[in-house]
């Protein structure tokens, strides 16, 4: 490859799929266009067309020479047709060569019955047959059109493909070549390996030349280090497969083979290393030229090498444009990356101004292209080293003092010393930051001045940047205070210039960071915290003082806040976390802890500046949750210059303890009655004694309470309230519906700790325990109360010792089991024992219940009720039978069910309140008494139920039968009716056959 290094080169059927259907006869055969088919008259009759396995090695290198044949035939209804006939060269149809359907006896047959004029093709049906041909089609065979031009030493590849065929996906190609285009030499076969002439068998065997399947319809000839001798036809066969010979079943392509005429070389001996700094220009020089007789054209690449990686820089194509590489886009518009030619045959790369990432080896690489037919084939490629360049980094330093101390309220004087091996025109551009941490970075730092490349400085009215000399940058803090303390450090960056006035940046550092401790007198002061006010009891008030004392030095400049915190006492040596109560600023602002935030907000916990030295924290309502440690934190801030205030010290002080003994609240209630007996009508007295230990302050509320028997089956003593007094001595009727003695009960206070109550003109019902509830309330922020202990005194019993008549209660019903609708009856019957009474003194309250289900486990339901003066009440219902109650004798009440329903079913009872008249004409009210349910079924009547639904039904069934009978007889009446019309038949006598 001329000591430049050669690249095989490879072919790719670019050109495929653009060719007309229609093409020249190539021996005997016809491109058919792809999409057609052959009508199927039209045959192939293939002497050697179709090949078998065992028949085809007999005639080799003969290739079947074929003829369209139009001969008319005798067909009917059809004119002549046209017929493909084939012969042998040298002998039709002979019988081991053509190994086909050869036309042998029948072909000669038909030729000595035609005339000598019927061989020749009729100017006509060619014609024919050509239009027939550019419609067809069949199987297609194709190489690459045009010629293929190569150079001596590289590779050449034939690609070779068919379409359009029947049989197997696979098909086989047979290879042959012509130096003139005449007469074809085996080359190489898919099918058999003795194809190859013996010519081509050396090279075939050295893998010089190599037959390589890319698929099932397509390969590619390759000719490895192609010589002159090579240079001629080839041509790419396929056996047929198909059911009917019709398509093409070869191509041809054209190789020329031209002299190795393209030279490549660098345009100065190469040298070892061109050493570079950043941002200095360099130059690479490549020579190429080509004495090729065809018009060729050159194309350039620049490419650079970087360990295994090449990466394309810059290139000149063979249409004469400029192509820059991935990457270099940018710096060729600028500018900065060109290709220029020199003289005729010299090619220069100019860089501007050197990057980091241009360091490696740079070669050049030349390919000769040819053009033919509006296409391009690369020909040939070369490619030499030209140098390697190395890009030396700028050495750039940056230096600060490391430690500096300076006093509050003076100047802070930093240098950053500069140090470079660059003495060309750069501009430095010196940023100088600040951090609080050595190990800042740049994003997350401050900026505190900066100098750019012109000598602007950008920087704050307190701080100033010079330029002492040309590497010496000087910053200035003017007024230093304490939030000036930390790391500072500068950035130095080299900018160099660039192409069309623009800059670029060549090295950039940063020094190391310089300490800055800025020193200040902090004031001096002791903090004190005293309890002004210990609580001794639960919501006692706290309050507590946190006071400065001692303080040296008092400037305008600093002003103190405090912060409250609470520590829980524990008796062990483990350590408690402190909680935070609030917290004050250096703007004033107090904000509030979790512990403290919602008692604060409800006016509980107050905190408060007394006076400048002076803070105060109030509990209005201590707690037992409240007591343990407290103590305070004074902080000093001092001013800014951004009039912002800075904490510079925090003084704690002692703790103080809040606590007091807990002990239970104790409330002791004991009720006595003044007269233990007395009989019904009289007054009934019971006053309550109260005794507290461990409350403070306290003050009573009573409560009378009154157990009294219910009377149901299986409910337990009914406990009402009566009366109440509370502490501030307000009376309240509880539960007393006595209507006609609201005036009947008292409770009065006769002392701080004693009440006494009085119920007036008792009656029977009065009957039970009598108890007094007691609550003791402690006094909170003034008029507030809260519940300290509660107690219930011993019970006082009032039991009537009487002989008077008892009363008992029964239900009895007629109908327990009805049908629905009927009327239920339920007869509520008093009876009287013991002493006769006059029924003039006897009156009775009536209340009828019902529990609608099987047992008794709901709730019962008022039904209706008859007071003793006659009122009958009837309660609502969702039901749609009617109630009626009424007296029926002096001892019989009578509840009636009108238009009973399903839902009126289950259990039945009656409450009775009797009323005595006494001797001194007042009505005394007896217990009240119950009696045993009685179970009520409400059954459905099955024949009225079923009644009108069987009337219906029966009705509906009878109208539909007749008015379905009515529309047949109508229908089969009118509708349907038919006129047959008799043919009248005429008599005939048979004849006797006698007379026949």
């Amino acid at each position: 490859m001329g000591g430049a290094g050669g690249r095989a080169l490879r072919l790719f059927p670019f050109a495929f799929g653009k060719r007309s259907g229609l093409r020249a006869p190539r021996l005997g055969g016809a491109a058919p266009a792809p999409g057609s088919r052959c009508p199927a008259g039209w045959r192939r009759e293939a002497g050697g067309g179709r090949r078998e396995a065992g028949g085809r090695r007999g005639a080799r290198g003969a290739r079947t020479a074929q003829r369209w044949d139009f001969s008319a035939r005798e067909e009917s209804g059809a004119g002549a047709r046209p017929r493909r006939g084939s012969a042998d060269s040298g002998a039709a149809g002979a019988g081991g060569g053509g190994g086909g359907e050869a036309a042998g006896t029948q072909e000669a047959g038909e030729s000595r019955s035609r005339p000598a004029s019927m061989g020749r093709l009729a100017p006509r049906p060619l014609l024919l047959a050509l239009l027939w041909l550019a419609v067809c089609r069949g199987r297609v065979v194709r190489v690459p059109t045009g010629s293929l031009v190569r150079v001596v030493g590289t590779e050449l590849v034939i690609p070779c493909n068919v379409s359009d065929y029947d049989g197997p996906s696979e098909q086989n190609f047979d290879w042959s070549f012509s130096s003139s285009g005449s007469s074809f030499v085996e080359l190489a076969s898919t099918w058999e390996a003795g194809f190859a002439a013996q010519l081509y068998r050396e090279r075939l065997q050295r893998g010089e030349i190599v037959l390589r399947r890319t698929a099932n319809d397509a390969v590619e000839l390759h000719i490895k280090n192609v010589q002159p001798s090579d240079e001629g036809h080839y041509k790419c066969s396929t056996p047929s497969t198909d059911a009917t010979v019709q398509g093409n079943y070869e191509d041809t392509v054209q190789v020329k083979v031209l002299a190795d005429a393209l030279r490549v070389g660098a345009a100065a001996p190469p040298a070892p290393g061109l050493s570079l700094r950043l941002g200095e220009p360099f130059e690479l020089r490549c020579a190429a030229s080509t004495a090729s007789p065809l018009h060729t054209h050159l194309a350039l690449l620049w490419e650079l090498q970087r360990g295994a990686a090449r990466r394309s820089v810059l290139a000149l194509t063979h249409e004469g444009r400029f192509r820059p590489g991935p990457g270099y886009e940018q710096r060729y518009r600028a500018g900065d990356v060109r290709l220029d030619t020199v003289g005729g045959d010299g090619y220069r790369l100019a860089v501007a101004r050197a990057l980091a990432s241009d360091q490696g080896s740079y070669r050049c690489v030349v390919s000769e292209w040819i053009g033919e037919q509006g296409s391009w084939q690369e020909i040939q490629e070369k490619a030499v080293e030209v140098a390697t360049v190395l890009i030396q980094p700028t050495v750039l330093r940056a230096a600060v003092a490391r430690s500096v101390s300076v006093a509050e309220g003076k100047e802070l004087d930093l240098t950053c010393n500069i140090t470079t091996d660059r003495v060309d025109d750069v501009r430095p551009e010196v940023t100088w930051y600040f951090g609080r941490s050595p190990d800042s970075t740049l994003t997350g730092s401050p900026v505190l001045a900066r100098l750019d490349r012109d000598s602007l400085v950008h920087s704050s009215p307190h701080v100033a940047l010079s330029h002492v000399d040309a590497r010496s940058y000087h910053l200035l803090v003017r007024d230093v205070s304490k939030e000036n303390s930390g790391y500072y450090f500068c950035h130095v960056a080299l900018w160099a210039p660039g192409h069309n006035r623009s800059w670029y940046k060549v090295a950039e550092a940063r020094s190391a960071p310089a300490s800055v401790d800025v020193t200040w007198l902090e004031p001096d002061y002791q903090v004190y915290l005293n309890a002004s006010k210990v609580p001794e009891f639960s919501d006692d008030l706290t309050e507590l003082e946190c006071r400065i004392v001692d303080m040296k030095s008092s400037e305008a400049s600093v002003r103190f806040t405090v912060s409250w915190y609470y520590r829980v006492n524990r008796r062990s040596d483990d350590v408690v976390a402190s909680e935070l109560l609030a917290v004050m600023s250096g703007d004033w602002t107090l904000k509030y802890g979790d512990r403290s935030k919602q008692r604060a907000q409800d006016g509980d916990f107050i905190f408060s500046k007394e006076h400048t030295d002076t803070f105060s924290f109030r509990i209005q309502r201590t707690t037992e949750e409240d007591r343990g440690n407290y103590y305070c934190v004074v902080s000093a801030w001092t001013r800014q210059r951004n009039d912002s205030w800075v904490k510079s010290k925090d003084v704690f002080s002692k703790p103080v303890t809040i606590f007091w003994a807990s002990e239970d609240s104790v409330l002791v209630v004991k009720a006595r009655q003044p007269k233990p007996f007395f009989a019904a009508g009289n007054t009934f007295e019971m006053t309550c004694k109260v005794s507290s230990k461990n409350i403070k302050s306290p003050r009573y509320s009573v409560l009378i309470t009154a157990e009294k028997p219910v009377g149901d089956l299986s409910s337990p003593n009914e406990t009402k309230y009566i009366i109440s007094l509370d502490q501030d001595s307000v009376v309240k009727l509880e539960n007393w519906t006595d209507a006609s003695r609201v005036d009947g009960v008292v409770l009065e206070k006769v002392q701080e700790d004693e009440f006494r109550y009085r119920m007036y003109q008792t009656q029977v019902s009065d009957a039970g325990l009598y108890r007094c509830m007691v609550t003791a309330w402690s006094p909170v922020r003034g008029s507030l109360w809260r519940e300290a202990a509660t107690s219930l005194s011993n019970p006082i019993e009032i039991d009537f010792q009487t002989a008077g008549p008892i009363f008992n209660a029964s239900v009895h019903s007629d109908t327990p089991s009805v049908i629905r609708g009927d009327l239920i009856r339920l007869f509520c019957i008093i009876t009287v024992e013991g002493a006769a009474l006059d029924p003039d003194d006897m009156a009775f309250d009536v209340s009828w219940f019902a529990v609608h289900s099987f047992g008794l486990d709901k709730a019962p339901v008022l039904l209706s009720s008859l007071d003793r003066k006659g009122i009958v009440t009837t309660a609502e219902r969702d039901q749609k039978s009617e109630l009626s109650l009424e007296r029926v004798s002096v001892l019989e009440f009578l509840l009636q069910v009108h238009s009973s329903e399903d839902q009126d079913f289950g259990n039945y009872y009656c409450s009775v309140t009797p009323w005595v008249k006494s001797p001194t004409g007042s009505w005394q009210k007896e217990a009240e008494i119950y009696s045993k349910p009685i179970f009520v079924t409400v059954k459905m009547d099955v024949l009225n139920a079923f009644k009108y639904p069987l009337l219906i039904g029966v009705g509906l069934s009878t109208v539909i039968g007749l008015l379905s009978c009515l529309i047949g007889y109508c229908s089969s009446h009118w509708c349907c009716k038919k006129e047959v019309q008799e043919t009248r038949r005429e008599r005939r006598r048979l004849m006797s056959m006698e007379m026949d």
